[in-house]
């Protein structure tokens, strides 16, 4: 792992992901502590896992996407990001596929990777972004397929700002 930042990139530690640190952000989809409830004839058990997805704005409908990654270096430069105004994104591995989801707080884009958190999950770990969240485009730490729920309809809903201080993550 190289450990050099490129000239005036502010270093992000990815730290390992909890529903409590990200909160800010959206939400952790994982396995609750709880048994679930039987179904199937008690051949299998259903966990509820989120039921306010956030993506009906202006006419918008729920899409299901597999975005097939590869993995990336790290550290990895981040010098740009992206957001979806009008509803909400989730990324779900496809058995234990790590990766990194680099956010900012919704609102005004962040101009300095020092605005930015970073977060690497267990690998059966998914997140859900709220509307509004900056995020980085997919960093997958494990090549693989993920499971992407977010907003289809009219319109273009992404947002894209490139910071005048880059951040170089490092798990």
């Amino acid at each position: 792992m190289n450990n050099d930042l490129p000239t005036g990139a502010v270093a992000l530690v990815a730290k390992p992901l909890t529903s409590q640190a990200f909160t800010p952000y959206g939400i952790v989809i994982e396995v609750p502590a709880v048994e679930g409830r039987p179904i199937n004839g008690g051949n299998a058990r259903r966990f509820d896992l989120l039921d306010d997805l956030r993506l009906d704005a202006e006419g918008g409908r729920p899409m299901l996407a597999l975005f097939r990654a590869q993995a990336r270096r790290f550290p990895h430069e981040v010098s740009e990001m992206e957001r979806h105004a009008l509803g909400s994104q989730s990324f779900v591995p496809l058995g234990d596929r790590r990766f990194v989801i680099v956010v900012a707080r919704a609102g005004e884009a962040p101009t300095s990777a020092k605005q930015l958190a970073a977060f690497v999950t267990d690998g059966r770990q998914g997140v859900v972004l709220a509307p509004g969240t900056w995020h980085h485009a997919l960093l997958a730490v494990d090549a693989g397929d993920f499971v992407v729920i977010e907003r289809a309809g009219g319109g273009v809903d992404c947002d894209i700002c490139l910071l005048r201080q880059s951040g170089s993550v490092r798990l």
